[in-house]
């Protein structure tokens, strides 16, 4: 149904910004869910698509609509929508075991909700793996108000990690060998090389610590042999955004693959940070900066000069690359970058480069049998939900004022074969403390002396999530009335991952009560990186800014770090929350949030016998 309001926004929209092809400018959408097939360049596949396109669809809302969504299963199975980043009623939120049931075969779901928010973000089914076989799309959501930045030109950039296989047999490859996809692993001439660069003896310790724990430091992505994707097309199909010299040009990148980080550049172009998962942020001139999955971040360049730059979006693994092109005419191209050196993670990365330990012992992250014992940390006891109790109070915790000297620190932590570690050695960073270190060579949200601290291409700025300062706090900050410890955990051989050493399935609910602040305490555990999404509320990132932390809906967590984040709880109902790796999640990093009470008005029906 369309109204003038909508009418001339719709208007003002298109004066403003070039919309990617299958965009929608309607008060009412309609969208079908259909077989389509996939063309990256250098290979084809059948996969899932939205109104028949290949191309990712944008939906274009504007702050304080009430929009209505029609999404019609074209498919033989069930399909649903989840509107990522979006603050909506749970019922709406489209995780099929949780909200709701899911979209049959033949059957149009209608969706219902209120825009309460502005920016990027976007749109993909939460069922199986059709999101990693296409099923995906864009957001954009006009603010009331101006913007807080100019530009002239607007572009979607949204990213995806293609791959020949289907999500299915991918999840079957990993279960059967979890180094099914791994093309990178070391041979007997990395080891004559290592031995060169750091001994016979260094180098055979290495290589024996990570015999033990039956792992390889190229264990950066469980999945390879993707084609990177930009807005569906391959590095060979060039996707391409037009300019003028002089222009200001928005670029919103969505990372929506399944499990690829990217690093992004433009040489020759400075990009100007100015919004991270949707929210605005004071500005950040950066070379460089990484995208964890289910990210966004817009930038804004400015090129004055009559020719090409290169959009380069390099996975963190180095394993393939997507590319684009700026230009000021179609068919112009600039020099491609050649993919850099692959980076080894080291111990650093495990959080175990510790004497003492049998890491043959710890499963990749302790799960199961042999779980960590956090309760000899500091006098602190972790229950069964993960709520912290008395010795880690929020109050008495490190906010950033009074900096803490781990090494001074007495504390004890037992590992999984019971050998018990002095002070603060388990890997795990206090990162609210270190907001200031963002200019230093190391990057406080990665474990001292990873092999993932990333680095510009051209020797300047990479962007830390340290540099992230909200434009307007959206909170008041205060502290927070608890603390719950979700400790990232899996098995790589088994290929299970989970939190707190149990897979989704036989793991309670965690239930929180409306109107309480909660912080989040992330303990990653494993040698891999999981980015975080708890829906239906905001995700306060602690970089040390206090009010001006950044809001965001994905906090990625690196390996040997410990992260946190905060909440308002503001949102009644059941949530999912979850790693974005979709292999992840599937296989049991996942969580179900229960917030009881609120409003009259907005309380929720809790199906709580109901595990999703």
């Amino acid at each position: 149904m369309r109204n003038p309001r909508l009418l001339s926004s719709v208007l003002l929209g298109a004066s403003l910004m070039l919309a990617a092809a299958g965009s929608a400018f309607a008060g009412e959408y309609n969208l079908t869910v259909d077989r389509v097939t996939l063309d990256t360049g250098e290979f084809t596949k059948n996969g899932i698509g939205y109104n028949n396109s290949t191309e990712p669809t944008v939906l274009r809302f504007t702050e304080g609509e009430d929009v209505t969504i029609n999404v019609t299963n074209n498919l033989s199975e069930d399909t649903s929508v989840h509107w990522h980043g979006l603050i909506l009623p749970f019922e709406q939120d489209g995780v099929p075991g949780i909200s709701f049931d899911g979209i049959a075969p033949g059957e149009t779901f209608t969706y219902r909700f209120p825009i309460t928010q502005s920016g990027t973000y976007w749109f993909h089914s939460h069922s199986g793996f059709q999101e990693p076989d296409g099923a995906y799309g864009a957001i954009i959501i006009e603010p009331q108000d101006r913007e807080p930045f100019r530009y002239d030109r607007d572009y979607v950039v949204q990213l995806t990690d293609a791959h020949p296989h289907d999500g299915d047999r991918i999840m079957r490859n990993l279960k059967m060998m979890p180094d099914y996809y791994n093309r990178q692993q070391r041979t007997f001439f990395d080891f004559l090389g290592d031995a060169r660069e750091d001994g016979l003896g260094s180098a055979l310790a290495e290589r024996g610590d990570w015999g033990d724990m039956r792992m390889m430091p190229t264990d950066i992505e469980d999945l390879q042999g993707f084609t990177p994707l930009i807005n569906a097309k391959g590095p060979d199909q060039n996707w391409t955004g037009i300019f003028k010299p002089g222009e200001r040009v928005r670029l919103r990148f969505i990372n929506s693959s399944a499990m690829t980080y990217f690093d992004i550049r433009i040489p020759g172009l400075k990009m100007t940070v100015v919004q991270a998962d949707g929210n605005n942020v004071q500005p950040v001139p950066v070379d460089e900066f990484r995208i964890a999955v289910a990210e966004t971040y817009d930038v804004i360049v400015r090129p004055t000069e009559d020719k090409a730059y290169t959009v380069f979006a390099e996975s963190m693994a180095r394993t393939a690359y997507a590319r684009g092109t700026l230009a000021p005419r179609a068919g112009m191209e600039a020099p491609v970058p050649e993919l850099r050196d692959a980076p080894i993670l080291t111990m650093s990365d495990m959080g175990m480069a510790h004497e003492g330990m049998d890491h043959a012992s710890m499963g990749h992250g302790s799960m199961g049998s042999m779980p960590m014992d956090h309760s000899k940390m500091q006098g602190t006891h972790t229950m069964p939900d993960g709520t912290v109790m008395p010795g880690m109070a929020h109050g008495g915790m490190n906010r950033g004022d009074m900096p803490m000297d781990h090494s001074k620190m007495q504390g004890t932590h037992t590992m999984p074969d019971g050998t018990v570690m002095s002070g603060m050695m388990h890997g795990g960073m206090d990162h609210s403390a270190q907001g200031s270190m963002a200019a230093t060579a190391s990057d406080p949200f990665y474990a001292p002396g990873s092999g993932l601290v990333p680095s510009a291409a051209n020797g300047g700025k990479f962007l830390s999530y340290a540099d992230l300062r909200a434009q307007k706090p959206l909170y008041e900050d205060r502290e927070a009335t608890r603390e719950i410890e979700l400790r990232l955990t899996g098995n790589m051989e088994r290929y299970i991952w989970s939190i707190n050493g149990v897979k989704f399935e036989d793991a309670d609910p965690i239930r929180l009560t409306y109107g309480e602040r909660v912080r989040f305490k992330f303990v990653n555990e494993t040698m891999m990186t999981h980015p975080m999404h708890l829906h239906g509320m905001w995700s306060i990132l602690d970089n040390g800014n206090d009010a001006w932390d950044p809001v965001k809906h994905v906090v990625s967590v690196a390996p040997g770090t410990t992260v946190f984040m905060e909440t308002e709880v503001d949102a009644p109902g059941e949530w999912a929350f979850h790693c974005h790796l979709s292999y992840h999640a599937d296989s049991g990093m996942f969580r179900k949030v229960i917030v009881e009470g609120g409003p009259d008005d907005q309380r929720a029906t809790l199906t709580t016998k109901r595990e999703g």
